[in-house]
């Protein structure tokens, strides 16, 4: 009695796989990161820390820019003088900056 060596259906091999168990030969010779220059040291942690300051100013940019546009609605009341729609560009601005500036915090 014969002995059949490879398994599956008609003695094939298994889908994928060559005789030698690879599906084919690895070119050339594997670098790590640190070898091919694509590696990139993690910034130290004391190089990350923002300023003392820089908390203190995104908090006066935001509430800044919020009591500035109050300001500017509060002068529209009746009987008051009439409040210029630059206020609320400036408040916006102000906002803004302290939206971009709370994002680089570190």
């Amino acid at each position: 009695m014969a002995t059949n060596t490879k398994s599956g259906p008609g003695g094939a091999s298994r889908k994928g796989k060559s005789a030698a168990g690879r599906t084919g030969p690895k070119v050339g010779r594997y670098k790590t990161a640190e070898e091919s220059g694509r590696y990139t040291p993690p910034i130290p942690k004391s190089v990350r820390k923002s300023p003392a300051w820089f908390g203190v100013m995104v908090l006066v940019l935001l509430i800044g820019g919020v009591a500035l546009i109050v300001v500017n609605y509060l002068s529209h009341l009746p009987f008051v003088a009439h409040g210029s729609p630059w206020g609320l560009v400036a408040g916006l601005t102000f906002i803004f900056a302290g939206f971009l500036m709370a994002t680089k915090y570190r």
